[in-house]
């Protein structure tokens, strides 16, 4: 991890500071337009001076928004810290972050988190199928085991999210036609529009925003996960990743 500060580390198991945890709180707390105290505004500008390098993983996913939502936030509030983004599928970013080299990750469930600390997204991510806007099913409302399993499919790299594809279906992978798997959806997608196959994925990927000759059919029966924001568990962070994670439980605590 790069840290460009003096501070040193910090266990975010422990607090951080009470003048840190306290500033958090200023914003909520402290009506418009009220003055700071002398102790309070000094403290307001050393904590403006926090500098430091936070390094996030990130999946394809409807969370992305709200995520995206909040590091905006911190930067404005923090502008000297600076964030390294990885997109990367969630086995991959689970990985990094027990290794120490991603600080927080946003994952799609199902996934073990045993070793973190995390939130659960509010937000459903719901699966379906994208095809071809000229495809034989794309006037359908949805689409069923049984009508998609003659087509040639594109399916997710990552073994959980295949296996509970694969259980929805209803047949095993040498029963299909399998041209392609991914681990992005974004270089997928141009394969979908060259007609190798239909793939599964999620509504929320952006990549399947970006394609106006395609559609996306929802699967039925429905099949809906959530997304994660995680940590590892007693790790040493920095102050600018203490600060991050305190925000992120600022979310939770609103989302509950």
């Amino acid at each position: 991890m790069r840290v460009l500060m003096e501070q040193g580390l910090v266990p975010f198991h422990r607090p951080i500071g009470v003048q840190q945890r306290d500033l958090v709180g200023l914003s909520g707390q402290r009506g418009a337009g009220m003055p700071l105290h002398a102790g309070e505004q000094a403290f307001a500008e050393r904590s403006a001076d926090i500098s430091g390098v936070i390094t996030i993983g990130a999946t394809e996913a409807v969370g992305s928004r709200l995520f995206a939502k909040l590091i905006r936030q911190f930067s404005q509030k923090y502008p000297l810290v600076q964030f390294d983004l990885y997109n990367e599928m969630a086995d991959y970013i689970k990985d990094r972050m027990d290794k120490g080299l991603i600080d927080v990750g946003l994952l799609l469930e199902p996934v073990d988190t045993s070793k973190f600390d995390f939130i659960r997204l509010s937000q459903k991510e719901t699966w379906g199928v994208l095809m071809r806007e000229d495809h034989p099913l794309a006037q359908r409302p949805y689409i069923t085991p049984d009508e998609i399993v003659n087509y040639p499919l594109i399916l997710p790299l990552r073994e959980q999210v295949r296996a509970e594809i694969l259980n929805w279906l209803k047949r095993d992978a040498r029963d299909l036609t399998i041209p392609l798997s991914y681990t992005l959806l974004s270089n997928a997608v141009l394969l979908v529009e060259e007609g190798l196959g239909c793939a599964f994925c999620l509504d929320g990927a952006l990549a399947i925003q970006s394609c106006p000759h395609t559609r996306f059919l929802p699967i039925h029966p429905a099949r809906t996960t959530h997304s994660v924001l995680a940590w590892k568990k007693n790790q040493l962070f920095s102050p600018a990743v203490s600060l991050f994670i305190q925000e992120i439980n600022l979310l939770r605590a609103a989302l509950e």
